[in-house]
């Protein structure tokens, strides 16, 4: 049988979801999945050409997938009250981006379509986060004034000096009255058709129930097997990051945050961000 493809990042939450279904730990119905990781923003890019069959996502990006992918109901990274962050070296309202350049960790990512909806106009610059230590090197060189941080280093950036200028997830829970900010998903092909689509759905989303039911050993894999270069991740920090993105609305995607990804997206399209379409949800 052809394989299963397979593509995430190298962040905590991604590789979190996978681990069992990558490591033995369930059983895959006969069905074989290879896997491979990428940044964020690359992921986004290859989701465009339809070229893997579960690919995981920002949820900005999925207008520009909808004719190709289904969003899968479970493997979101949902924030409530938090998000992503812009970091300076010193403090500044969120009202001193404007103008100024801003460092990105991509046009696709959730992070700056909702920063364009909460700030004002300003220069963004794409400032790749592989590897890991990349946002804050741009800021001590002032190639940026400010930088929209995401994945691990928004848990990082006092130890390196910064401070924050603003959580864009706490800024999005006031702006509409306190919905969560869905920031990445998992996207499952279209052309896999229908039966198979539900199956591999189901076995994704066994793996996530396995994960968080034996969380402490996926935890050990996971600081054993890390390689990203420059990522000083220790346990306490695991921890707390996989209870930001990685726990009961990554089981399944609730009914707050469905409501909160059409909200993005009606928002978006009245300011012009992106195109008006719709997107589906698998089984």
């Amino acid at each position: 049988m052809q394989p299963i493809r397979l593509a995430f990042s190298p962040d905590s939450d991604d590789i979190f979801m996978f681990w069992p279904l990558l490591r033995g730990k369930i059983d895959t119905e006969g069905l074989v999945f290879e896997a491979e990781r990428a940044d964020t923003e690359t992921l986004n890019r290859r989701a465009e050409n339809g070229e893997v069959d579960v690919i995981a996502v920002s949820m900005g990006a999925l207008p520009r997938i909808a004719d190709k992918y289904l969003l899968l109901p479970h493997g979101a990274s949902v924030g409530r009250g938090y998000g992503p962050v812009v970091v300076a070296e010193k403090p500044a309202p969120l009202s001193a981006l404007e103008g100024k350049r801003v460092g990105i960790p991509g046009e696709r990512t959730t992070a700056f379509l909702i920063l364009r909806l909460l700030a004002p106009a300003f220069v963004p610059v794409v400032v790749p986060i592989d590897p890991y230590t990349r946002a804050f090197e741009s800021l001590r060189s002032n190639e940026v004034d400010f930088a929209l941080l995401i994945h691990e280093g928004r848990l990082t950036f006092e130890r390196e000096g910064f401070v924050k200028i603003v959580d864009i997830g706490e800024a999005w829970a006031k702006e509409t009255g306190g919905l969560p900010l869905p920031l990445g998903g998992n996207a499952i092909r279209r052309g896999l058709g229908d039966a198979l689509i539900r199956k591999v759905s189901d076995l994704c989303r066994s793996s996530i129930a396995w994960s968080l039911a034996h969380r402490e050993e996926v935890m050990e894999g996971l600081l054993r097997e890390e390689t990203r270069p420059g990522v000083q991740i220790d346990r306490a920090l695991l921890d707390r990051y996989l209870d930001m993105y990685a726990n009961e609305d990554t089981r399944e995607l609730k009914a707050d945050a469905r409501e909160a990804i059409k909200e993005m997206f009606r928002r978006a399209q009245e300011r012009g961000l992106i195109k008006n379409v719709s997107v589906d949800v698998a089984p």
